[in-house]
């Protein structure tokens, strides 16, 4: 029987670095045998795919939902098309595949596209022993149930007092809709020190990102950021990060 794979969603107020997180975080979990990771852009404003080095054609956000119902190629039934509808979608590449949410066209709502992502999780899943979600600003998918209930929510917080203030709210949200506290960690990131200066509970945080000029020239330069030098002081610390998940996600398995 397969085993579920593991899913890692990454929250947090827009700005902390969710996107670098993540994309370095699919990084270590390749590095580290477990390819092929799946990699989920689940914010609209879908940038993952830069970070990982990888071009993205068409986003579920620019599917049509007519075509689902009145467009589907004769012999054909809607789950078919769907499925096969994904795997158009789906960008392959070394160690990891990608979907992406982006924006609907027009003026239409993200409903339709939503629905899609919910879809494309179960349809997906089975092919992967970890995924990796880097959602939107805030917590709509997760509130909505888009993504399933994942087997880790990472609150990524920046040293700002705002980031840190939505830490309690995403905490106390994630809680309301059944998530264990214990699977609800913190990540400290741009962190000019290797110590946490903050108060935020009596838990400690599960990683703290240091400061990385490599990642700052990544962006200046527009390269992949997933693609730093693995000596990188941040590549370092979620490489730390990445080795955590991995015994998590060996105990679930026990």
């Amino acid at each position: 029987m397969p085993v579920k794979p593991f899913t890692i969603a990454l929250s947090g107020k827009g700005g902390t670095g969710k996107t670098t997180i993540s994309s370095l975080l699919i990084r270590s979990l390749i590095d580290m045998g477990e390819a092929p990771v799946l990699a989920v852009d689940a914010d609209p404003n879908a940038n993952l795919h830069e970070a990982l080095g990888v071009s993205v054609l068409e986003t579920l956000g620019s599917m049509r939902e007519e075509a689902f119902t009145r467009h589907i190629p004769p012999g054909m039934n809607r789950h078919d098309y769907v499925r096969f509808r994904f795997r158009q979608a789906l960008i392959e590449s070394e160690g990891f595949d990608l979907i992406a949410m982006g924006r609907p066209e027009g003026s239409g709502c993200y409903c339709f596209a939503n629905d899609l992502l919910s879809e494309c999780m179960l349809e997906l899943e089975r092919d992967y022993h970890f995924i990796v979600i880097d959602t939107e600003a805030g917590m709509e998918h997760i509130a909505r149930g888009t993504i399933g209930k994942p087997d880790l929510l990472l609150i990524v917080s920046d040293p700002g007092a705002r980031s840190l203030r939505t830490i309690a709210r995403i905490r106390e949200i994630a809680t309301q809709i059944g998530l264990e506290p214990e699977k609800i960690q913190v990540v400290f990131n741009q962190y000019a020190t290797t110590a946490a200066p903050v108060e935020i509970g009596s838990e400690s945080p599960i990683a703290i990102i240091p400061e990385d000029s490599a990642i700052k020239n990544a962006d200046l330069c527009a390269a992949p950021v997933s693609q730093i030098s693995r000596e990188s002081p941040a590549r370092a610390a979620v490489r730390g990060l990445a080795e955590k998940i991995l015994q998590m996600a060996k105990k679930r398995q026990i």
